[in-house]
Parts: C-alpha cells; structure tokens; sequence
C-alpha cells in the first residue's frame, strides 16, 4: 500500500472475541475494519450477553466501529430444527455458518462494503473448509469479495489463545449453542472417568 492509499475496508463478522481478537488485530493493520456481531445460536441468553460485553470491549479498545443484531435464538432453533442431534461439524454447524455467513453478507452489501470475512475458521473445532466454500458462494451471490483466510494456520489459534489471556478476555468452553454445551460436557466427564 502506498504512502496517502487508503485501506480497503473489510466487514468482520466476529463470534466470540477470544478467538476473534488476534485477527481483528492483524487484519486492521492492512484493512478499514468494522466489526459485526450476529450470533444467534449462542446459548443462554446470558452468555451472549457476555461475549457481546467482550466484542464492545475490544472495539473500544481498538478504536472499531462494532454493529449487532437483535438476539433472536428462536429463529437461530426453527433453523436447526431436525439437527439437534448432530454431531459437531455436522449439517447442523453447517446450517450455522450459512445463517451467521449470510447475514453478514448482507448487511455488509447494505453498508456498502466490498469484502466480508469472518474469524470463524481460527478455532479448531470448526470446519474451516466448509466455511471458505460458504463465504465464497455467499460472496457471488451478494457482489462481494469474500477474505477467504483459515485463521488458525501459522499458530491463529494458539496466538489468540495467548492474546486472549494477556488481555484478560472471557474465554468459553463451547462453541455457542445449547448442543455444543451439552456435547462439551458430555466430553468433560467421560474424561475425568
């Protein structure tokens, strides 16, 4: 980029900042950046509201403009209806991503943005493959750029973990919705047996 070029402005949709806060950091060296918070599948309403304290939290901090949506985690359950027994990274996940993909697509086109990415692929327990296909048709459909990164390459995972922690950010033990949760700790006692 040249001396008075100005950055391209990118749309990132950030699910838990934990996860989210070292590619927000990366990215807003080399982008206009304006965080968006649609994550209709958290679960409980309690813990959305604490991940969305976190999102404002890092947006001040970083001097982002953060956009939310309305908690609607009926709709999110009318979507997945059918899945609930899905194991992680299944069709359920899948119908996830799209939703929480779409979205951001949209409201991205709306602002007038040209590019969307999200910081969805930096955890290892989601499927990042399925997640650049999503974005990249998304992207088509919506005459967008899609930034189709896997965020946890090159340690992204481990560096947010460790930034995560030196910032003191609230990290959880689940992906989000109420069947993560139940499989996550399902996981956790046949561990400890």
């Amino acid at each position: 980029m040249l001396d008075g070029e100005e950055k391209p402005k990118l749309f990132l949709h950030i699910c838990c900042v934990g996860c989210g806060v070292a590619i927000t950091k990366e990215l807003k060296g080399g982008y206009q950046l304006t965080l968006y918070f649609y994550n209709p599948n958290i679960f409980p309403e309690k813990e959305y509201n604490r991940r969305l304290m976190e999102a404002r939290r890092i947006a001040s901090e970083l001097g982002l403009d953060l956009i939310t949506e309305d908690y609607d985690h009926k709709s999110w359950l009318k979507l997945v209806r059918g899945h609930e027994k899905d194991p992680e990274r299944g069709e359920r996940c899948r119908i996830c991503y799209k939703d929480r993909l779409k979205q951001t697509a949209v409201k991205a086109k709306e602002l007038g943005f040209d590019s969307f990415t999200t910081t969805l692929t930096v955890s290892p327990h989601k499927d990042a493959k399925a997640i650049i296909m999503l974005g990249n048709e998304l992207a088509g459909k919506y005459s967008l750029k899609f930034l189709d990164q896997d965020f946890k390459k090159q340690d992204g995972f481990k560096k947010a973990c460790e930034l995560s922690k030196e910032l003191g950010l609230y990290r959880q033990d689940y992906c989000g919705c109420e069947f993560s949760f139940s499989e996550s700790r399902k996981q956790k006692t046949e561990s400890r047996s």
